[in-house]
C-alpha cells in the first residue's frame, strides 16, 4: 500500500547530515601514505583559499565504509558495537576488519565481483541468450580474485591474456575470458580495442577508428596499432552434444596471415578519410613494436598486450583514478577512464603519487583502500559551508574534495542492503539468492547496442524505480512485521517505543529520529489507534523510500 502524504512528511525531515569531532588515526604502515594524501588535498584547499567541512559522526562514517568497501550499510548490530568503541583508533580499526576479517570476506569479494563486472562487461553483459559471455563465470573469477587479494596488475594481465571456456564446469574453464569473449566476436575486435584502452589505460579510443582524434594525441593510426593485437585471437562457439543449441564459448589464439595473406608479416589495413589504404601491425601507445609474425609461437600479441599494459604508468594512475572516484564520488578526471594532456586531473601530483606507491606496494588492491578510507577527505561531512560552497563539480567545477560528495547508492548497494537491514530476500540457496538479485537488478538496465557497448541505468529516481521501491516485493518483504523478521524482533522487544524508534532510525540512516520526528511518530501512534507495529511499519517504509536512506552520505 502507498504512503504518500506520510512519505512526503517525514522526507522533510530526512535530509540533515550531522558531524562530531570523531577524530581517527591509521595503522603505521598506511601513516606515510595517508599524510602525503592530506598534505596534497589540503594544498589544494590552502591554493582556492576554501576550508573543511568538519568531520563526519561515528555513525555515518560506519554506514559509509560499510557501503563502499562490501557494499551494503551495517546491520543495527555492527553499528551499535562500532559506536559504543571508545578506542580511539577505531575507525582504523573498522577498516582493517571489513578487509581482513574472515567474517567478511565473502561479502567483500562479491561487492568488488560485482563492482569490476559492471565496469568490464556491463550490468547486462551475459544476460542476453545471444551473448557469449557467461556472467557467472565472470563473477566467479572475480570473486575468487578478489577473495584471495590477487594482485591488480596480476588480474590486469589475466583478463587481457586469458585463454580457455566461458562457462564454469566446462573442461578448460578460465572465467577470465569473458571479458573479450564478446568483444573480439565483432568486426575487427574494434570493441576489443576500444575497451581495453579505456578500462585499464584510461585512453578513449573508440572515434580514432575512422578519424584522428580532435582533442587529444590519439590518431587513426594508433587505434590500428593497437587493435592488430587482437588479431590472432578468436571465440570458438560450443555447442551442446547433438543439437545447435550454443554451451559455451572459448577463447582462443590462432595464428594469423593479417589481411596481406603472409603470416610472416601478419599486417592489418585500414582506410583513411581520403580513401586511401594503410598498413598497421602490433605497437603499445607508448610506441614499444612487437614481431610481426602472425605466428602464435613466434609472439603471441595478446600476452605482449599484457606484459605492455602491466608494466605501462597509465595503467598505475587510472587505477588509482578509478579507485579514488568509487569511493569519494569523482575521481581526478571526468570522465574517469580518459587520462591524457588534454584532459588535466584536478590533482595531478596526488594522481601521480597513488599510481607510484600502487606499484612499489605490488597492487594490492586493500592497501590502496586502506589509504583512501583513512584519508582525511574521506572523513568528512557532507554538509556544505560557506567556506567550501564554491567546490560544487555538478557544475562542472574541478572537485576539491573539501566535503564528502553525496551521490545515490548504486542499485546493487540498495539491495544488499535491504537484504542485510531486513533479512529481505535472504532466504534460499546462494543460486536462488543470486536469481533473485538479478531479476531485480534487470528492470534498471537498458542496453543500447552501440559499438562501445553502451548501457544506461534507471536507477536514477525514475517512475519505475519509485513503484518498485514503494511497492515491490523486497520492500514487502523488508516491510514485515511477522514474527521473527527486522520489525517483528524490534515490535516484539520489551524495550521503550523511544527506544524502538531510535532502532528503527539507526538502521535506516545512521542516527536517531530529531525532535519534530518524534512527534510526528506520537501523531502517528495516535491515528494508528495505539498499534506501534502499524506506526513502526509506515515509519520503517518511509524511510525506505527516502532520500536519505538511498543515498551514500
Amino acid at each position: 500500500m502507498i504512503r504518500p502524504v506520510l512519505l512526503l512528511v517525514l522526507l522533510s525531515g530526512l535530509s540533515t547530515v550531522f558531524v562530531s569531532g570523531a577524530a581517527h588515526a591509521q595503522s603505521s604502515s598506511a601513516a606515510e601514505q595517508v599524510a602525503t594524501i592530506n598534505k596534497l588535498i589540503e594544498q589544494n584547499w590552502a591554493d582556492y583559499e576554501i576550508r573543511p567541512s568538519g568531520v563526519v559522526d561515528d555513525a555515518k562514517w560506519c554506514r559509509r565504509v560499510y557501503l563502499d568497501i562490501i557494499g551494503r550499510i551495517p546491520t543495527l548490530e555492527e553499528l551499535a558495537e562500532f559506536t559504543s568503541t571508545r578506542d580511539r583508533n577505531k575507525r582504523q580499526q573498522l577498516v582493517q576488519t571489513l578487509l581482513y576479517d574472515d567474517r567478511y570476506t565473502e561479502e567483500y569479494a562479491r561487492h568488488w565481483a560485482t563492482v569490476w563486472s559492471n565496469i568490464l562487461i556491463g550490468r547486462s553483459g551475459g544476460t542476453d541468450r545471444r551473448s557469449l559471455t557467461s556472467r557467472d563465470g565472470m563473477q566467479k573469477y572475480l570473486r575468487d580474485s578478489f577473495a584471495m587479494n590477487k594482485p591488480y596488475n596480476e588480474m590486469v594481465y589475466e583478463l587481457v591474456a586469458a585463454e580457455g571456456a566461458t562457462k564454469p564446469g566446462t573442461e578448460n574453464f578460465n572465467g577470465a575470458v569473458n571479458f573479450l569473449v564478446d568483444k573480439v566476436n565483432d568486426e575487427n575486435a574494434v570493441l576489443a580495442t576500444s575497451s581495453v584502452s579505456r578500462i585499464f589505460l584510461g585512453q578513449q579510443v573508440q572515434c580514432t577508428q575512422c578519424h584522428n582524434h580532435p582533442f587529444n594525441q590519439w590518431k587513426q593510426q594508433k587505434f590500428w596499432e593497437f587493435n592488430a593485437f587482437f588479431r590472432q585471437t578468436r571465440a570458438l562457439r560450443r555447442f551442446v552434444d547433438g543439437t545447435r543449441d550454443i554451451d559455451h564459448a572459448e577463447l582462443v589464439n590462432e595464428d594469423t596471415a593479417g589481411e596481406g595473406g603472409d603470416p610472416e608479416d601478419a599486417m592489418i589495413f585500414y582506410e583513411l578519410r581520403n580513401g586511401l589504404t594503410k598498413v598497421a601491425y602490433p605497437v603499445f601507445v607508448d610506441g614499444q613494436e612487437i614481431g610481426r609474425s602472425g605466428f602464435v609461437s613466434d609472439s603471441n600479441r595478446r600476452e605482449e598486450l599484457a606484459r605492455l599494459i602491466t608494466g605501462s604508468e597509465f595503467m598505475d594512475k587510472m587505477y588509482a583514478n578509478r579507485m579514488w572516484a568509487h569511493f569519494l564520488g569523482y575521481g581526478f578526471t571526468k570522465p574517469v577512464d580518459d587520462l591524457g594532456p588534454h584532459n588535466p586531473a584536478s590533482h595531478p601530483e596526488l594522481l601521480e603519487y597513488l599510481g607510484q606507491q600502487i606499484r612499489q606496494h605490488s597492487y594490492d588492491p586493500k592497501t590502496l583502500i586502506e589509504w583512501i578510507t583513512l584519508s582525511k577527505p574521506y572523513q568528512l561531512s557532507a554538509q556544505i559551508t560557506t567556506a567550501n560552497e564554491i567546490d560544487d563539480p555538478t557544475l562542472g567545477e574541478m572537485p576539491k574534495f573539501s566535503h564528502f560528495y553525496l551521490r545515490q547508492m548504486q542499485a546493487e548497494q540498495l539491495y544488499q542492503s535491504l537484504v542485510a537491514a531486513t533479512g529481505a530476500g535472504a532466504a534460499g540457496s546462494y543460486e536462488k539468492q543470486e536469481q533473485e538479485r538479478r531479476k531485480w537488478l534487470s528492470q534498471f538496465v537498458v542496453a543500447f547496442g552501440t559499438d562501445e557497448g553502451d548501457e544506461a541505468t534507471t536507477f536514477n529516481g525514475s517512475i519505475p524505480q519509485a513503484l518498485m521501491m514503494f511497492n515491490g516485493d523486497l520492500i514487502k518483504q523488508a516491510t514485515a512485521t511477522d514474527k521473527g523478521s527486522f520489525l517483528g524482533e524490534i515490535v516484539d522487544d520489551d524495550t521503550r517505543l523511544r527506544a524502538k524508534l531510535d532502532a528503527v532510525f539507526m538502521a535506516g540512516v545512521a542516527r536517531r529520529p530529531t525532535r519534530m520526528e518524534q512527534t510526528m511518530a506520537t501523531k502517528l501512534l495516535a491515528a494508528r489507534g495505539g498499534d506501534e507495529a502499524a506506526m513502526l511499519q509506515d515509519i520503517w517504509w518511509a524511510l525506505l523510500n527516502s532520500n536519505e536512506f538511498i543515498m551514500q552520505h
